[in-house]
């Protein structure tokens, strides 16, 4: 099929990212040749540009004919103003200059401004859906009522907007126990909590799976079984652990609801390095640092007041358990995570959690001001 445009133009501040947004590009696809989707975000806005454009990008990989571009723009709105539209236009050429592409022949948008904006680059105004039927819902929507909403989010959007909350600790320190219960306290609000998903420790699987070869060669050869405490761990072990822990927790934020619980997570593996391989454990990974996905708060179980008890693979002792709560309280701090210690009984530690996984909703809930929403208001809305 022959595309009826050379090189098409979507602009938007996509604050955020949504189904709206993703159809209008789907549709500029279809009609152009090349397509640029120019994201332009003002400072006042959160999440920052950086995010919108790699939750598009995402979300865009499988168009070879998209390419997603951001700018920072405070340009005040106001249609009625010549100068406005002067400086608004003057950012998005320059951000358009020297990528090679044909002159933009087609503004791809299911705006009003979308004739006014074509003109200015002396190109048509494909409208795409301007009432919003096909696709009914606005960025604005979105900002007033993230978790009403959420459905309406792309993807890579969901994975990125999602509260992180994050269990660590010591061996026997009820960990696992407290992360299913902070998540199995949203599923039961119902509606789109009741997705509320806990990740699992990659690292106990693997743990396993280690040991179960090791005594299936023991047998093999005729020795005896191997116990726990004789496995042989390297660095290749914790890399593995790590990249299969943020691939479970990534894949996870995709499909659940506005909340991520993880029962560990790849920072805390580096932890658990430093546990088995002693002298030999490494600095920091990227895995731990700059690959290691946003994490909002970790929720650091002390040893203390909690009995010790072997469900089968565990193989420190109390001595241990004590240290390492003091590792990954020396860890989370000097790497710059917020943590909060988790004491008392059960209940007590359970009511902490959720007051502060609470309190991290509502942060990642709040939008920053957006320097459309009052003419957007006057308008009646806008994707």
């Amino acid at each position: 099929m022959t595309a009826t445009f050379r090189h098409g133009l979507v602009v938007g501040k996509f604050y955020p990212p949504h189904r709206g947004h993703q159809y209008l590009i789907d549709r500029a696809a279809a009609l152009c040749a090349r397509v640029t989707v120019l994201v332009m975000a003002a400072g006042s806005e959160t999440p920052p540009l950086a995010d919108r454009v790699a939750w598009l990008q995402a979300s865009c990989a499988r168009l070879p004919a998209v390419t997603v571009a951001g700018v920072p723009c405070d340009v005040p709105v106001d249609f009625g103003s010549k100068a406005i539209w002067a400086a608004q236009v003057a950012v998005m050429r320059a951000a358009l200059e020297g990528n090679g592409r044909p002159p933009v022949d087609a503004v791809v948008s299911s705006e009003p401004y979308g004739d006014e904006l074509a003109a200015r680059f002396g190109a048509k105004h494909v409208c795409i859906d301007p009432g919003r039927v096909t696709v009914p819902v606005s960025a604005r929507q979105i900002r007033s009522d993230l978790a009403g909403c959420w459905d309406d989010l792309l993807a890579p959007v969901r994975a990125g907007l999602a509260a992180r909350v994050t269990v660590v600790g010591a061996e026997s320190t009820g960990t696992s126990t407290i992360a299913e219960s902070v998540a199995e306290e949203y599923r039961r609000r119902g509606g789109v909590w009741a997705r509320t998903r806990c990740v699992a420790e990659a690292g106990r699987d693997y743990t396993l799976t280690k040991w179960q070869q090791a005594r299936a060669a023991a047998a093999a050869s005729g020795r005896p079984d191997p116990p726990l405490d004789a496995l042989q761990w390297t660095a290749a072990d914790f890399d593995a652990i790590a990249a299969e822990q943020t691939r479970r927790e990534n894949q996870a934020a995709t499909a659940g609801s506005p909340l991520l619980v993880c029962d560990t997570d790849a920072f805390a593996t580096s932890v658990w390095e430093r546990r088995y391989l002693s002298g030999r454990a490494r600095g920091l990974q990227p895995w731990a640092t700059t690959d290691l996905p946003r994490h909002d708060v970790y929720l650091l179980t002390s040893h203390e007041g909690v009995p010790w008890q072997d469900d089968g693979l565990r193989e420190g002792d109390l001595e241990v358990r004590a240290a390492m709560t003091g590792w990954f309280a020396k860890a989370l701090t000097a790497d710059g995570h917020s943590w909060v210690l988790l004491t008392g009984s059960f209940a007590e530690r359970l009511a902490l959690a959720v007051r502060v996984t609470e309190e991290m909703l509502a942060r990642r809930a709040a939008f920053g001001p957006a320097i459309t929403d009052a003419v957007l208001a006057e308008r009646g809305g806008a994707r």
